[in-house]
Order: C-alpha cells, then sequence, then structure tokens
C-alpha cells in the first residue's frame, strides 16, 4: 500500500525496475457497474473513491482519465447541440458549413453506457462531412485539468492516454458506422475512404505534436482490434503504415507506446513485430480469447511488452482459483520482466475482488523474490 507504484510504473516501462513486474487491474467499470445499480461495493471498499479503492488493494491503475487533458478544438462554423428524445435515447446534432450529421444514442437499464442506435455516418456524403471536420479539427492541452487528476491519483500509476479517434478501418467500425456499413464502405466507395483515412492519419499527426509536448509518458491506440472484422488484407493495407508512421514519431519524444488489441487476435498475431509497437494491451487468451499463452509469447517475442493478459472470465466463480493462480504463473513465466499484468480487458460485472486480491498477492510474492 505504501509502494509508489508510478515509480515502479515508469521502471518497468524502461526496464530499470530490476526483473519487477507490476499489477493493474482495470476494474473501474466494475466499479461503476456496481454504482449504477445501487449496489455496495464489497471488500471493505464501499464509500471511497476510485482512486481510494485502487489505493486499498495496493493496486496500480492505468489511469486513462488523463485523455481529458486533451481537449478537442473544432472551428467556430461547427455547431454541436443535443437532445433527449427520451429518458433512453439522446440526439446529437453536428452542423458544418459542408453538411450535417445526426447521431441517436440509446441508453439502457443494466449498466450506464450509451450505445448507437443510428451511426453519424450512413453514406458517402455523411463521410464528406466527417472528413471536412477531421481536416479542420485539431488539439490543445490543459494543465489544470492534469494537476487536478495527478493530485487524486498520486503514485497510484503512471499518467496515460489513448488516442481518438481509432485508426483508419477502426475508426469505421467503432465511432463511425458499425462494421457492416464499414464493409460497405470499404467495397463501394474506396476512393472516398482512402481520402478520408489519409485525413484521419494527418489530423493523428497533428495530436501527436501536443502529445509529443505533454508530460504524458505512455500512449495508447485505443483500436479495439478484432480479427472476425479486421482481416490481415485490412489490417496491411490501412492499419499497419498508420502504426509506423505514429510510432516514429511519438518514439522520437521518448514515448512508450502500445495499443490494444481486445478481440480474436490470432490472424493479427503474426504483424505484432511489424508495428513498431513497445507494447499490446488486452490480447485475451484461452479460455476467453482465441489464442494459448505460448501463442501470445511466440507473437510477442523478447521484444515486446505483454499489458494485461490474465482472461477475464478468471476472475469469476465460473471457473476455480486455482485456473486463475496457474494462467497468471505462466504469464509470468513467460513474460516477466516484460510484462504489466492486468486483466484483458475489464473486470466482469460479476468478477470477485479478492481474486483481485489474489493475484496482487502472487506479484507481490514474485517481486520479492526479484
Amino acid at each position: 500500500m505504501k509502494q509508489n507504484l508510478l515509480e515502479l510504473n515508469r521502471a518497468v516501462l524502461k526496464g530499470t525496475s530490476g526483473g519487477k513486474i507490476i499489477f493493474q487491474p482495470r476494474i473501474l467499470c466494475w466499479i461503476a457497474d456496481k454504482k449504477f445499480l445501487d449496489k455496495p461495493l464489497p471488500g471493505g471498499l464501499n464509500g471511497l473513491t476510485d482512486a481510494e479503492i485502487y489505493r486499498n488493494l495496493g493496486c496500480s491503475n492505468r489511469i486513462y482519465e488523463y485523455n481529458a487533458c486533451f481537449e478537442q478544438i473544432l472551428p467556430d462554423r461547427v455547431n454541436v447541440y443535443s437532445r433527449d428524445i427520451s429518458i433512453l435515447e439522446r440526439e446529437i446534432v453536428t452542423e458544418t458549413p459542408v453538411g450535417k450529421l445526426t447521431t441517436v444514442l440509446q441508453g439502457n437499464t443494466s449498466n450506464p453506457g450509451w450505445f448507437y442506435k443510428k451511426w453519424p455516418v450512413t453514406c458517402e456524403d455523411d463521410l464528406k462531412v466527417q472528413m471536412w471536420l477531421v481536416e479542420h479539427m485539431d488539439w490543445k492541452w490543459d494543465q489544470e485539468i492534469y494537476d487536478s487528476l495527478h493530485s487524486e491519483w498520486g503514485d497510484v500509476g503512471l499518467p496515460v492516454m489513448f488516442m481518438w479517434p481509432r485508426v483508419t478501418v477502426q475508426n469505421l467500425y467503432h465511432d463511425l458506422m458499425g462494421v457492416e456499413g464499414g464493409v460497405y464502405a470499404l467495397m463501394d466507395y474506396p476512393d472516398t475512404v482512402d481520402k478520408y483515412f489519409t485525413a484521419l492519419n494527418e489530423s493523428a499527426l497533428r495530436m501527436i505534436d501536443i502529445i509529443n509536448d505533454s508530460p504524458i509518458e505512455w500512449v495508447n491506440f485505443g483500436d479495439n482490434l478484432h480479427g472476425g472484422t479486421l482481416s490481415p488484407k485490412l489490417f496491411e493495407k490501412y492499419v499497419l503504415p498508420a502504426y509506423q508512421q505514429r510510432c516514429e514519431r511519438l518514439h522520437k519524444a521518448g514515448k512508450f507506446v502500445f495499443s490494444h488489441w481486445d478481440g480474436d487476435c490470432k490472424p493479427l498475431l503474426p504483424y505484432a513485430k511489424r508495428c513498431e509497437l513497445d507494447g499490446i494491451e488486452a490480447i485475451t487468451p484461452k479460455p476467453q480469447g482465441d489464442v494459448s499463452v505460448e501463442e501470445m509469447k511466440e507473437a510477442l517475442g523478447d521484444e515486446i511488452f505483454l499489458i494485461d493478459g490474465i482472461a477475464a472470465v478468471l476472475f469469476e466463480d465460473t471457473f476455480p482459483e486455482k485456473t486463475l493462480v496457474e494462467q497468471v504463473e505462466r504469464l509470468i513465466e513467460l513474460f516477466a520482466p516484460k510484462l504489466v499484468l492486468g486483466i484483458s480487458d475489464e473486470m466482469p460485472s460479476r468478477g470477485e475482488i479478492e481474486r483481485v486480491r489474489l493475484v496482487k498477492e502472487i506479484v507481490d510474492k514474485y517481486n520479492s523474490y526479484r
């Protein structure tokens, strides 16, 4: 509990930890679901802030809240407004000089999430409007937000951020059109999609210039790659060159760069060493994902950090604790010291917090030995 986990986090990433690793369980969705359903948090955690919960557990957090330090700047000619259609439906309208985009979000009664009922881009003309937005958007750094977050989280972990919008195809799938709409766009009007991706990549480089001037030390591409929707052909054509370009610029400023691959990754893992990433986050092993821990190691080798790695379902009572322990020990055996151990990728709503404490004990024992 008294460890400076920020310094340990930095040392692990820089390879100066003396072989020690760090445990960063992502439990904020688990906390949010409990609070949304007005359920008390177990294990003596009720009434604590998120940062206090991590301190109580003695665990580090990957503090993506620092994303709030990057403010997106749209031109004065853009007008964004919203209205509630109903308790669980919200419409967002973005008006630009070249057209209008309309999004409808759908809420639900089981968790605090909102989901797309109507995607903002549904046709080629919409994508051209989005292209204009991407070409004209910029970012700025907010030091006051950074200072406020640092006072809250302190030594719980190293400030981190994820880049948004997502990269190329993943931006179509997750942010603009959905998978079906994105696939049709790639097939029906590829020239417009190519021009949009060029504009998107140039916009990402402008954001990187802001990131490189900031105190953020490690940068995530929050792309949610999934081999079931992103084929090797699409990855090699659209994602790989964008990653290489981004990494080159971020590495010049000394940033640690990693990406979020939380779907079935087997078809994409052969590209891991070509991306120029320092690490890959949330690769999910069996019995939840489509790869073994050994296949993950073969793909990442001794060059690339594994970030997370524990199948999330092992934190539920569906599986015996023994299975969780065996996977954790195997991950440490194969990947340490290039390992930021965590849950691939979030603690399930039915997860047991005592299993988080159990993994913490295993990591502490390992680090004590080191």
